[in-house]
């Protein structure tokens, strides 16, 4: 009788290991879900907003940017921009994406953040938010943005 009761016992141990080595990878998975679910989105909006333009629509812009282009200098890669075109976006004393997605960051949701900047798109409001999480300067928690306190970076 006493040997049944060992092997018993060290039966529900070894059960008793397996489900908590269960429990821990699904902790570990579940943490990462709310990530991977706000990429999944991103690159939803991003498909979206691709989708909406037919490929074969041109603006007069791109049109009319390509025949001021002279064809014998494209080479590989990006083409020039105009110096004037990056800044006409927004005023130069205007707050940058970042600086603004900092300051929004008061227990709002990336929904609700892509909702208070409707002129940025949308992958760049997430990279934006990701840049300011990797430098600690945002932490997420329940799904929800909060800036951390600034006093934390200047002695960092």
């Amino acid at each position: 009788m006493p040997t049944t009761t060992l092997t018993i016992l060290d039966q529900i141990s070894a059960q008793k290991s397996k489900v908590s080595e269960r429990l821990a990878r699904l902790d570990t998975e579940r943490a990462t879900i709310p990530t991977r679910l706000t990429d999944l989105e991103t690159a939803e909006r991003v498909l979206t907003h691709v989708s909406k333009t037919p490929p074969t629509r041109r603006t007069k812009s791109a049109a009319a940017a390509e025949a001021t282009a002279p064809p014998a200098s494209r080479g590989r890669g990006r083409p020039p921009r105009a110096a004037a075109g990056k800044s006409a976006g927004r005023q130069s004393s205007a707050p940058s994406l970042g600086e603004r997605v900092l300051a929004l960051a008061t227990g709002r949701s990336r929904q609700e953040l892509y909702l208070e900047c409707p002129n940025d798109r949308p992958n760049h409001i997430g990279i934006s938010v990701q840049r300011h999480l990797r430098a600690g300067r945002i932490q997420e928690r329940d799904g929800k943005l909060y800036a951390t306190s600034p006093a934390a970076h200047a002695t960092a």
